[in-house]
């Protein structure tokens, strides 16, 4: 077994992220110009601890840099989509058609979302890397990208009123 615990679940946060500036690097490492908007939005990416979507991306931005723009965040967002180094998640539409955006982590995860209120928890376990390893052996597929998410009532929406 690895150094990671046999299972982790979050409390919110996200539990399954590289280090800062991670992004920057492989961006650099492809070779791909870093403008100083698109280092704003690495950096934010970076450092977020929980699911962000692009208006929230974007406001982080601005916050940081005032001339980052709407058309920027899209663009970045699609290039770091197309270079495999962020996913983009629509989390059972809790939110409408809002999709939120996660650098990969070292590990896969899954995503627990409460239908009530919203909250989302990762969840990460060794059984769920032995199942993939069976999906894979099973299915002869070499796997290269995995979403799972569950839903259902969170121990706060379940109580009693």
């Amino acid at each position: 077994m690895s150094a990671t615990p046999a299972h982790r679940v979050s409390t919110g946060e996200r539990i399954n992220h590289e280090l800062p500036g991670h992004l920057e690097r492989e961006l650099g490492a492809r070779g791909i110009r870093l403008t100083r908007q698109r280092r704003v939005l690495l950096q934010v990416m970076d450092t977020a601890r929980r699911h962000l979507d692009a208006d929230e991306i974007l406001q982080r931005a601005q916050k940081l840099d005032p001339r980052v723009t709407r058309v920027t965040v899209y663009r970045t967002l699609d290039l770091l989509k197309r270079h495999g180094l962020i996913d983009e998640l629509d989390l059972l539409h809790l939110r409408g058609d809002r999709h939120f955006y996660e650098s990969h982590g070292p590990r896969d995860h899954i995503h627990v979302a409460c239908i009530r209120c919203g909250k989302v928890r990762e969840f990460e376990s060794e059984l769920y890397e032995q199942l993939k390893s069976q999906i894979s052996r099973d299915c002869g597929i070499e796997i290269t990208v995995t979403r799972t998410e569950v839903g259902g009532l969170c121990a706060d929406c379940r109580k009693p009123r």
